[in-house]
């Protein structure tokens, strides 16, 4: 046997002798009141039986020490318990090409975009989000997890170096995604696919259809200025990529973007140049990803069982029987009925 709450087992066990210090006191009471009343009135003032006023002590004592015994809760055997865990599976693929360093959202397209995926963190509760950059091709670098430091360590960590130098691959992210996710858990599972747009080149129409056949929706997300092209900052931080001899100019380029979501019945969302409430990651999540359905895992728990009613119950029982016992009662009732 154990005990939740020992601290109760001190007042527990002061009870019996508050009771024998009550009873010292009641019976120097009842002397000292013998010798005081003459013969005659004996009869009248002090009871010749004290049955009833014994049982109404030991009723009370041994009631309070029971109550406070349970409140100690005593614990024995084990019990198993079943909970069930709500729970959806996101995997967040962030392009981090040379593109995303354009300065046409502040303070460039692919710090804004680590920014909103660090809210969309704080909007996850207990999902599991798993981190894939790309470029040529997608790379893998957070699997899925609940555990949001170590997918913010991740996440603070990208940068163009974090996959194969080359032409953005739309199709290779959706691959990377797919590969993070439990195909026995689709039912529950999307993707959030942050880009500056691309063509569909290689398989990205059909890995995006191919998520559609896995029940998995891809939300695709744009970011930069689709009117206006910003310029790419060099390798070397001296001014800005130039081909033969002009500027490099980049927008944001949404048809293919736009097709991903359709061909995997997901949606397309345009993240705003300015950052507002309504445009951040954890919006889209909290609107749009909530028609994803959550896992019901049904998980067991074993825990040592309390047995505090046990002792709860007689404790009740005998702190009524001493009420119903008091002497008092007994006499307003003997006087009313006078």
């Amino acid at each position: 046997m154990r005990f939740a709450e020992p601290v109760f087992l001190v007042f527990a066990a002061l009870v019996p002798f508050a009771g024998v210090f009550w009873a010292f006191l009641r019976a120097r009471r009842e002397k000292a009141l013998e010798r005081m009343v003459a013969p005659p009135l004996k009869a009248n003032l002090i009871p010749s039986s004290y049955g009833f006023s014994s049982i109404q002590a030991w009723c009370i004592t041994l009631g309070l020490f029971l109550a406070l015994f349970s409140a100690a809760r005593p614990q024995w055997g084990k019990v198993t318990e079943k909970y069930i865990e709500r729970s959806r599976n996101v995997v967040v693929a962030v392009d981090v090409s040379r593109s995303m360093l354009a300065e046409d959202v502040r303070p460039n397209r692919l710090e804004r975009t680590k920014a909103d995926v660090a809210d969309l963190i704080d909007s996850l509760a207990g999902d599991r989000c798993a981190l894939v950059a790309f470029r040529r091709t997608g790379v893998a670098v957070c699997p899925l997890t609940s555990d949001h430091a170590f997918l913010r360590s991740s996440l603070e960590q990208l940068g163009p170096d974090s996959a194969p130098r080359g032409e953005t691959d739309l199709g290779s992210a959706i691959r990377a995604s797919l590969d993070a996710l439990d195909p026995a858990a689709d039912d529950h599972n999307a993707i959030i696919l942050i880009s500056d747009g691309g063509d569909l080149r290689g398989e990205a129409l059909q890995n995006a259809e191919l998520a559609k056949k896995r029940g998995v929706p891809i939300f695709t997300v744009g970011i930069g200025d689709p009117k206006r092209g910003a310029e790419i900052p060099s390798a070397d931080g001296r001014g800005s990529e130039k081909y033969k001899g002009e500027k490099v100019l980049v927008k944001l380029e949404e048809d293919a973007l736009k097709a991903i979501a359709r061909a995997s019945n997901g949606r397309y969302v345009p993240l705003a140049t300015a950052g507002t409430v309504e445009t951040t990651l954890g919006a889209i999540y909290r609107n749009f990803l909530r028609h994803v359905a959550a896992k019901e895992q049904n998980e067991a728990a074993e825990r040592t069982a309390d047995r505090y009613q046990v002792f709860l119950i007689p404790s009740l029982v005998l702190l009524i029987a001493g009420a119903c016992l008091s002497r008092g009662r007994f006499a307003a009732r003997g006087k009313g009925k006078a």
